[in-house]
């Protein structure tokens, strides 16, 4: 069973920056692909950000291309969304997820972490 822990959240000016990490307890995260989702009240979970297991390729969703980069780090056992620019449409609970498929839906990740909130204010 992989744990997974999202930090970071906050409340951000409209412009401003976070970086989110996820922390993995009870096992590696370096067979997954992680990924990135945020879910904004009232809407369904949404695909923000992906990276294979290797670190070797990413892929971003169109809304956020060239402000968000998602990384991560193996060796830590983390894996991070840097955020710039942000927009108040970015505000949403922002989860972290690994899985052994590639791809955007949600069905791809067996495993989630419990969300942290991102307030973009104008």
């Amino acid at each position: 069973q992989v744990q997974l822990v999202e930090s970071g959240g906050g409340l951000v000016q409209a412009g401003g920056s976070l970086t989110l990490s996820c922390a993995a307890s009870g096992r590696s995260l370096s067979p997954y692909n992680m990924a990135w989702f945020r879910q904004a009240p009232g809407k369904e979970r949404e695909f923000v950000a992906r990276i294979t297991s290797s670190g070797s390729s990413t892929y971003h969703a169109d809304s956020v291309k060239g402000r968000f980069t998602i990384s991560r780090d193996n060796a830590k056992n983390t894996v991070d969304l840097q955020m710039n620019s942000l927009k108040p449409e970015d505000t949403a609970v922002y989860y972290c997820a690994a899985g052994w498929r590639w791809g955007s839906a949600t069905s791809n990740y067996e495993y989630w972490g419990q969300g942290t909130q991102v307030t973009v204010s104008s």
